[in-house]
């Protein structure tokens, strides 16, 4: 049904201008900042992950029981439910799920029940310790790809040096701990839990508690007959000793490294494992035959694209980048001489001026740099020394067949905030530049948006916003992912689009007449054709902190679920960074209402967002906000005229907002608290116009 506008009255005008009693907002207390060195970097990646339109329904799978780190720790981090770290499927066509807890336990989940296989704390008592350090205790667990026939697997644990009987092969000066690789041997890899033998591989001491072997695994695209076949590999970390560490270029020193072993070889220094012959460093001067690829700070997490063979690592930066690498033998990525695609400098006085430029000559050093990459956008003042709380979550390239709109996406995260994120695997090519990386929506197997700070709560004591991302998949290739924060796997059952559902069918077109607006302040606007302009800025009213300006429109009905379209424009000049314009819905009074911010400016809190007025201060609602610095990329930064599409769907409370007719929300946001009401434009405390402003959804 199409309804033209003029013959609808206005609203009372008392109704907008009615107040409460006048609060103040306090955004932030900014820090005085030190003075800037010349040419460092503050900002390395300017850009965010954009938001897709694609979202994840997750299905809950499995959930695991309280667990808790022996000694009982004094970082609050490592209060969690269960402290997993992966899920793998054990390859031997029996469909039965493997998960380390680093405080012990190897569990076998089979039909989303899991149970102990193997005790390894208690295999290692009393050295095995999993209290101190984010990565210590029980670290992860790798299957032979002929685990059926010959019953091995191999795990990493950590031992507490004071304690330990056994010398390290390697060790970094005042070692503190012990990474041990062990394998074991099933006497019936058919068993539902372990029994049989196991035999130590090898040992590293490091001089830290944090960064030390944080993955092992076979390269699941290597056929029997290939030479990478049954071959381990190793990300070995830096062992925490801070920027000034130079073992990550030291090549007699396996920290810091991604080495690769053959562990049914002999030919290594202790005798326990072989070095493989095509190893790039083989035969080198100085250098460990065992190391694969060097530079490495923390290599978290490591996987082969199942389609092209290429390995994807999940990199954790010191100051400022997180990075994705595909990693080829003999690659030298840089840590602590660069970190991602910059100049690190490790003896800055200043402890924010630590990257630089790349230098013109730089190509002699032969470092590799990453094909994807997010920064940690601390917030104002941030001191430079303390932990923003961003960490890289590496995962996998879809190759599965249930989800054809996952394929050929590298799907990864941040662990600790839960962001899920994709890249394309063919836009992440070696020395092209960053891939564009893309934050997927998620939904509950019933179709409710959330997020994963809401499917990880309730947890153990600890960080709330902590989720403890990771990832995993089975045989077939699909997608499951995990949070220590409660201890729970959800499997990734199926995709669907944002803000996808049906509006209706009343149309609302021709609104430019003055006679179908209700301003706050008449004198402020003008209507020209079909132009409606807020012609003078807004000044700040009593009661909560809200748009200081907006035209409600007044005619066709009150609506509920609802699609704007219209056209913008700023009009305040484009040296004005905080300029912005608003789009009002779900408007039922002058301090109840919803509205979308389109800002040049998304650094501040009520710049660039989706927020909600509820007889309050204005509060951001959308998930964009990263909570300290960053929203959504900037949604107008010129003056030119901009499409801007808003959807509102009551039933789930999905909000998500479009611009230039992206088929992407730049913004998307969950809230249930308005069903319905009016629609509107306006601003802060800036002046600009709409044209073609048109409405279609659902009368309340």
């Amino acid at each position: 049904m199409f309804i033209r506008a003029g013959s609808t009255g206005r609203l009372r005008r008392a109704a907008l201008t009615a107040g409460v009693t006048a609060a103040t907002l306090v955004l932030s207390t900014l820090v005085a900042a030190p003075a800037r060195a010349a040419g460092a970097i503050y900002d390395p990646i300017p850009e965010m992950p954009t938001q897709s339109r694609l979202g994840l329904v997750l299905q809950e799978y499995a959930s695991f029981p309280q667990s808790s780190p022996n000694p009982a720790p004094v970082d609050q981090r490592l209060m969690r439910k269960a402290r997993i770290n992966t899920i793998t499927e054990l390859p031997d066509g029996s469909g039965r799920r493997a998960v380390p807890d680093l405080n012990g336990n190897l569990y076998l989940v089979e039909n989303g029940v899991p149970h102990v296989y193997l005790d390894v704390a208690a295999t290692f008592a009393p050295q095995f310790f999993s209290g101190r350090g984010l990565g210590q205790g029980f670290g992860y667990v790798a299957f032979h790809p002929d685990f059926g026939r010959n019953g091995r697997f191999y795990t990493i644990h950590t031992e507490q040096a004071s304690l330990a009987t056994r010398t390290p092969d390697y060790a970094q000066p005042n070692t503190i701990y012990q990474g041990v690789i062990t394998e074991w041997t099933a006497i019936d890899p058919a068993a539902d839990t372990f029994s049989g033998t196991h035999r130590e591989v090898l040992r590293i001491g490091f001089g830290g508690q944090i960064h030390g072997i944080q993955e092992i695994n076979f390269d699941p695209t290597a056929k029997p007959h290939e030479s990478d076949y049954g071959l381990l590999y190793l990300a070995v970390g830096d062992g925490g000793q801070g920027a000034r560490n130079t073992d990550p270029q030291n090549m007699g020193m396996p920290h810091g490294k991604l080495l690769r072993i053959d562990p049914q070889g002999s030919n290594s220094p202790n005798g326990r494992y072989g070095i493989p012959a095509a190893n790039p460093f083989v035969g080198q001067a100085g250098a460990l035959g065992e190391i694969y690829a060097v530079g490495f700070r923390d290599p978290h997490r490591f996987s082969w694209d199942r389609a092209t063979g290429r390995m994807y690592l999940g990199h954790i930066g010191e100051h400022a980048v997180e990075s994705i690498y595909e990693v080829r033998a003999g690659d030298n990525f840089g840590w602590s001489e660069r970190e991602g695609s910059f100049v690190f400098d490790k003896t800055a006085t200043n402890p924010c001026d630590k990257l630089y430029p790349l230098p013109a000559d730089d190509e002699k050093y032969g470092y590799t740099y990453p094909v994807a990459a997010y920064d940690h956008d601390p917030a104002p003042g941030w001191n430079c020394t303390s932990d923003v709380g961003v960490a890289v979550a590496g995962g996998f390239v879809y190759r599965g067949h249930e989800l054809p709109a996952l394929q050929g996406k590298y799907v990864f995260g941040d662990l600790v905030d839960g962001r899920i994120l994709y890249t394309e695997a063919h836009e992440m090519r070696r020395g092209q530049g960053l891939a564009t990386i893309h934050r997927l929506a998620l939904f509950t197997a019933a179709g409710a948006p959330v997020r994963m700070q809401d499917l990880s709560a309730p947890g153990a004591p600890g960080d709330p916003n902590r989720v403890d991302l990771r990832f995993g998949t089975d045989a077939a290739g699909e997608l499951y992912i995990l949070a220590k924060a409660n201890g729970k796997i959800w499997k990734v059952v199926g995709t669907r689009t944002v803000a996808d559902g049906d509006v209706g069918d009343t149309k609302l077109v021709q609104t430019g007449g003055a006679e179908n607006w209700a301003p706050v302040t008449p004198s402020k606007w003008q209507f020209d054709g079909d132009e409606v302009i807020l012609a003078e800025a807004g000044a700040s009213r009593p009661g909560p902190r809200r748009p200081f300006e907006y035209a409600v429109l007044t005619a066709g009905p009150v609506w509920s679920s609802v699609e704007i379209e219209a056209r913008v424009r700023l009009d305040t000049p484009v040296e004005v960074t905080n300029r912005d314009v608003i789009i009002v819905f779900g408007w039922q009074s002058d301090t109840q209402f919803y509205y979308a911010h389109l800002s040049t400016d998304n650094t501040i809190y009520p710049h660039n967002g989706i927020f909600k007025v509820n007889n309050a201060d204005r509060e951001r609602i959308e998930v964009q906000w990263n909570g300290r610095s960053r929203g959504a990329n900037p949604a107008i930064i010129d003056a030119d005229w901009h499409k801007v599409r808003v959807v509102h769907l009551p039933a789930t409370g999905e909000i998500a907002v479009y611009v230039d007719g992206s088929n992407d929300p730049l913004m998307t946001a969950k809230d249930t608290t308005f069903g319905s009401g009016r629609v509107g434009f306006g601003s802060f405390d800036n002046v600009g116009r709409t044209r073609l402003f048109t409405v279609t959804g659902s009368p309340a």
